[in-house]
Parts: structure tokens; sequence; C-alpha cells
């Protein structure tokens, strides 16, 4: 997909006045709303019902399925960064999801062309770029959407689809896709966040050999930033930094919390079939599974990528995750 459109090439940077983030509730677009406030950028958030926690910022009401709200939001801002989204692995309404991932960033593209905003970065994911077993995968590994497995990824596949075709027509888009995040304020937590606080609590007791890609949340915040300013329209970034193993990643995060890390490897075939009984039930019951199905079939390869395209064309420099787990560590236990 990457270098499908070169509609732009930056001269100069773009320099952030004024900026909507989308998703300020959440993890990633809160340390992106943060990042930007130390920056001495007017920062407007849109959320559907709270204030952001911790950050003096402008808060907007709003929805992202309701147009007119997303407009009035875009109104004298210079730069959108669209971080929302609904990030579930499991859920009882997969229309919902779509809804919120599609359908809202088509929204928030036609807002954006409306109030002539300088620059859109759009937050897409890791998971909608193309993955093979054995190969290190980049903007450019070929992907269609049927590989997408789980309405997640396909949501947000369609919804990158969506970013691309704003950007034929005319909005200046840029797309990031961040690999795993780690670090702290994970409010809700993601499905990452989620993986530390049962490992803290005990409940990993085995692995399945896989691995992803884990990056500083911090590290993520900063090439959204980087995106904006050096980013060319029409491109997508890969925004990462470490390659693991689930195995390394949990000696880490041992490291970084003090407790044992697991030593018992588990076949795949066995955590599938424990998944599709979990997701299964949840389907009677309407409860989210203890483990999901879609989040183990993810497991199936090891999700590595290089984000060498980012270092080259934006100075993105992300650093090793372990200050990230201890902070996530830290953060995780003060929250209870």
């Amino acid at each position: 997909m990457a270098g499908r459109f070169q509609l732009l090439k930056l001269d100069a940077e773009v320099r952030v006045r004024r900026a909507l983030v989308s998703g300020a509730t959440g993890f990633v677009g809160w340390h992106v709303a943060k990042k930007l406030k130390e920056r001495g950028v007017e920062v407007r958030a849109l959320s559907r019902s709270q204030a952001i926690q911790e950050l003096d910022v402008e808060t907007v009401r709003g929805d992202l399925r309701d147009l007119a709200a997303i407009e009035a939001a875009c109104e004298g801002c210079s730069h959108v960064f669209h971080v929302a989204a609904d990030y579930r692995l499991w859920t009882a309404d997969p229309a919902e999801m779509y809804a919120s991932n599609v359908e809202g960033t088509r929204n928030v593209m036609k807002a954006a062309m409306k109030a002539g905003v300088e620059r859109v970065v759009y937050c897409s994911t890791v998971g909608a770029v193309g993955m093979r077993k054995g190969l290190i995968a980049d903007e450019d590994s070929p992907v269609s959407v049927d590989e997408m497995k789980g309405h997640y990824k396909r949501s947000k596949f369609l919804a990158e689809e969506v970013a691309m075709e704003a950007a034929r027509e005319g909005v200046p888009v840029v797309v990031v896709n961040p690999t795993t995040p780690v670090g702290d304020h994970d409010f809700k937590p993601t499905p990452t966040g989620k993986v530390i606080v049962d490992f803290l609590a005990g409940r990993i007791p085995a692995y399945i050999d896989t691995g992803l890609n884990y990056v500083d949340v911090l590290d993520v915040a900063e090439g959204h930033l980087l995106a904006a300013e050096k980013g060319r329209v029409g491109e997508r970034y890969i925004l990462g930094s470490e390659n693991l193993t689930l195995k390394q990643m949990l000696d880490r995060l041992a490291a970084q919390s003090g407790r044992v890390a697991p030593t018992i490897q588990i076949p795949y075939f066995v955590a599938y079939a424990a998944a599709y009984c979990s997701t299964g039930f949840a389907g009677l019951t309407g409860r989210h599974p203890g483990i999901a199905l879609d989040g183990v079939r993810y497991a199936n390869i090891k999700m590595w990528v290089s984000q060498a395209k980012a270092e080259r064309e934006l100075g993105y420099r992300p650093v090793a995750v372990d200050d990230a787990l201890r902070r996530a560590v830290e953060w995780f236990r003060g929250q209870g």
C-alpha cells in the first residue's frame, strides 16, 4: 500500500498550532495530547462523556459517528490527530466496531476537508500490514482485506483504506501504524495492558511460541508528531521498536516487576482450543471471554516488523521498551 500515493512532498516541516485529538481519553491518544501540550500546542480533545485525566486541555463533547459534532470540533484547528478506535479482541456486536472505526474515520476525513486543516494524522495499526511467517514486514508488504483475522483488524484495515481514499481526494492525510505500545496511563487497559495486569496478578502460568514488535508509548506519541511535521501525504509509517518473542517480553516484565516469568510453553493448538471454547461461551452469555479467539489467531505468526521507513523519513528514534515496562508496572500497581 505504501508508495501508492505521493501527492505532496513537504519542502519544510509543518508546524502544529492548534490540534484536535480524538481518543485522548485512551492510552495512545492521551500521550499524543500530552506531548502536544508539552510542545506548546493548543489541544482540543474530542470525548464522548468525560474530561481528560491529568491534562489541562479543551474538551469538546462528540461521537465519531456524529459528523456534525466532528465538523464543529475541527473548526479552527491546523491539525487533526485521529487516534480514537474501538480496540477490542471480542465484541458481542461487531457492527458497533465498524461504525466507530470505519464510518467514524470517514466522518473525520470529511470534517477535516471541510475545515481545511493542514494535516491529518490517522492512527492505524500494525495489524493492517501484511504479515508472513518467517519474514520481517514493512509498509510495502502485500496484504488484502481477506487476510484480516477478526473484526478489529478488519475494521482498522478498512478504516485505513478510507484514509487513503481521502488522500487521493485531497485530504492531507499521513497514516501511522503503531505496533504494540506499552507504558503508563493504559486506562482500560488495552489487550496488551491486560497481559501485564494478568502477569502481575499471577494469571499467566504459561506462554505460547509467538512474538510481537513492542514499543514505548512515548515513542509512538513522538512518532505522531513527527508524522504531522515531516510525513508525506498518502504514506504510512510503522511506529515500532523491538521484535520480541512473548517469552522474551515476559522475562523483561519479570525483571521490572520482581515476579517470576512462566517457564512452561504450551502448544498453539491447546491455546486455540481453550480460546475457541471460551469465545463460544461468551457468544452465549454476552460476557467477554477469558481468552479471546482472535487474540490467539493473531499469535499464529510472529508479527515482527521494521520501522526503518519512519527512522529514515521522519527522524523517528525509538528506544528499548524496558523503561516502558517499568512505568507500566508502576502505573498499574498504583491503580490497584
